[in-house]
Formats: structure tokens, C-alpha cells, sequence
């Protein structure tokens, strides 16, 4: 049982990670932008953000997506195993 837990978080920090990468990467560069000409527009940090994470859930999601499937597929066929 705590094989499955295991195999869980790492498929969680798995999909996460690209999103959270991007993201982190994207705020980075925004800030550097921010420092160097002093625009202190929230929404210049927030939209662009949004935005990169979104294009990498576009890219990414069907990965994402069938991760998540072959997860539960092969949770579903082990289920009897794992009762014991």
C-alpha cells in the first residue's frame, strides 16, 4: 500500500512539475524585466504568468492527461493485489 502512495506523489510532483517550472521560469524574467525598468504593473506579472501556463497545459496536457490514465488503469488492474 505504501508502494501506491509513493507511485501517487510522484505522478503528482510528475504533471506539476512542468506547469510549476514554467511558471517559476516566467516570474523569474518578469521580475528581471521589472527591475531593470521599475514598471511595477501587477498585472504585468500576472497575465504573462497566466498565459505560459496555459500554453504549457495546451502542450503538455494530453501527456498529462494520459499519465493520469495509465495510473488509474493500472490501479484498477492491481486493485485485488493490493488487498492482500
Amino acid at each position: 500500500m505504501e508502494g501506491l502512495a509513493r507511485d501517487a506523489l510522484w505522478l503528482v510532483a510528475m504533471l506539476a512539475a512542468p506547469v510549476l517550472l514554467a511558471g517559476l521560469l516566467a516570474a523569474f524574467a518578469i521580475s528581471l524585466f521589472q527591475a531593470a525598468t521599475q514598471i511595477l504593473e501587477p498585472t504585468l506579472s500576472f497575465v504573462p504568468k497566466l498565459i505560459v501556463m496555459l500554453v504549457v497545459l495546451a502542450i503538455l496536457g494530453s501527456w498529462m492527461g494520459g499519465q493520469l490514465v495509465e495510473f488509474a488503469r493500472t490501479l484498477l488492474t492491481d486493485f485485488p493485489g493490493l488487498l492482500e
